[in-house]
């Protein structure tokens, strides 16, 4: 890695340095026509989608979740990918100072840039070019996969060791560290770990398996991941993050996490983890995946028992007792948790030899269309959902999962925060017994500080619910 003219400028009351970084590798050699469409700043081009997720990675490691924060400390930023006879040159104006150390970036930092810039140029081009039919599930699901071949992410000859952890980015102090116990456990066993790549329930399965894995001297081991430029600016990478995949959008994002991981843990969260848990078990209520092993763990220190207990009873409400079938409950024993999620890889290993399907990509789970769908999350959007009794399973499930990622939006995503100041609340509606348990359920969210990182302004909901006849 070298590193030439570098240096500091007064752009902000923030540090920051303006250098020319030479690509830490993984990164292929990339065409005049990419790089010219990278440093384009019209709307044409790519160059606001990689100044967004590029500031996102120099920032690495802050607590904020406010997608205009970042712009707000460093408006001078900028980024420029340079073709030079001999390769790549990435040239950073008025960076985050904390991306560097004695005037050279960080490795681990490079390393994630170089990413953001191969997927963006890699989806860019493959949708120019038709390499990707998103009208179409199986086109959708290929699209998936051959993002994260050219991440380098589907590793052939390795056995399912790797556990999906979801959970939320605004957690206490105890469940944090408990998420990080769990994850010790996680990697004392060989075990790796996917997240979502920011903070709080994301970044502590990862710091606790790293600590377990050096003890076990493991080497090569994983620290995967999965964002989306609409997530990645309210929830910068954590340093642990090894493997950094930026995927088209929230739906890539979560079939992406179901067919990498072997199994799948959930933390205390907000929203987003609702969004998540509806997602999954949507897709495992279609009748075609009955038989499909997928271990999926709610766990959290002994005070969140009430917490997924809420979880559960909504759950149960909306989709039938059968749900519960689909996950154990486990709270306060980190030990029991990765020694059940070993078992249920074991499961998972055994099935796919049983029916040949590949180790490193789930090609076996059916998604139906509707959660592979993008949602835009505007007004109209919400407006139009259709949150009652009487549905199949999966479709209630995917309607359910949208009203969430709809919140979310409005909670952290610049474009749904910025569609919230000018038209007002998003109004979700539905049957009167799940407007009153969803009210309930946000409403402990809010209490318990899950919707934002507390230390801003008070909470004011994105959101409005109001009750329909069915």
């Amino acid at each position: 890695m070298n590193q030439l003219n570098s240096g500091t400028a007064a752009a902000s009351q923030y540090a920051t340095v303006s250098a020319q970084v030479s690509p830490s590798g993984g990164l292929d050699v990339l065409s005049r026509n990419e790089v010219a469409r990278l440093s384009d700043a019209s709307g044409t081009g790519l160059h606001v989608l990689l100044r967004r997720c590029a500031l996102a990675v120099l920032t690495s490691g802050t607590i904020s979740d406010d997608p205009r924060t970042m712009f707000e400390r460093y408006p001078s930023f900028d980024i420029q990918v340079r073709q030079q006879d001999r390769g790549i040159r990435i040239e950073l104006q008025h960076a985050p100072a904390q991306a560097f150390v004695d005037g050279k970036i960080i490795r681990g930092i490079n390393e994630l840039l170089v990413a953001v810039i191969r997927d963006i140029v890699y989806v860019a081009a493959q949708i120019e070019q038709g390499g990707f039919d998103l009208a179409d599930p199986v086109g959708i699901t290929h699209a998936v996969f051959e993002i994260l071949r050219n991440a380098r992410v589907l590793k052939a000859q390795k056995d399912p060791n790797l556990v999906v952890c979801w959970g939320g980015h605004s957690i206490s102090r105890e469940e944090y560290e408990y998420s990080k116990a769990v994850g010790y456990q996680l990697g004392l066993r060989g075990l790796d770990i996917c997240t979502g790549c920011g903070p709080g329930a994301m970044k502590g399965p990862m710091k606790g398996a790293n600590i377990a894995h050096a003890k076990q001297r493991h080497t090569h081991n994983r620290y995967i991941g999965i964002s989306e430029p609409g997530i990645i600016a309210a929830e910068s990478p954590n340093p642990i993050v090894n493997e950094l995949v930026i995927m088209p959008d929230i739906e890539k994002r979560l079939e992406a996490f179901v067919r990498v991981g072997h199994g799948i843990i959930v933390f205390p969260g907000g929203v987003g983890t609702a969004e998540e848990i509806l997602y999954l078990l949507g897709i495992l209520l279609h009748p075609d995946n009955r038989t499909l092993p997928f271990p999926l763990i709610f766990t959290g220190p002994a005070h969140a028992a009430g917490y997924f207990e809420q979880i559960d009873r909504f759950l149960r409400l909306t989709l039938g007792d059968s749900v519960a079938e689909h996950y154990r409950i486990i709270v306060g024993q980190p030990v029991e948790v990765a020694l059940e999620m070993v078992r249920g890889i074991e499961r998972v290993r055994a099935y796919r030899r049983a029916t040949e399907d590949a180790f490193f990509f789930n090609w076996g789970l059916r998604i139906p269309f509707e959660f592979q769908q993008p949602f835009p999350a505007t007004h109209e959007a919400v407006a139009n959902l259709s949150i009652h009794h009487g549905r199949p399973r999966h479709e209630l499930a995917a309607d359910l999962r949208r009203a969430f990622s709809a919140i979310v939006a409005g909670n952290v995503k610049e474009a749904g925060v910025k569609a919230i100041e000018a038209h007002g609340p998003f109004v979700i509606d539905g049957d009167k017994d799940i407007m009153e348990a969803l009210d309930a359920m946000l409403q402990a969210f809010v209490a318990d500080d899950r919707m934002k990182i507390p230390g801003g302004t008070a909470y004011e909901p994105c959101y409005r619910l109001r009750q329909t006849d069915s």
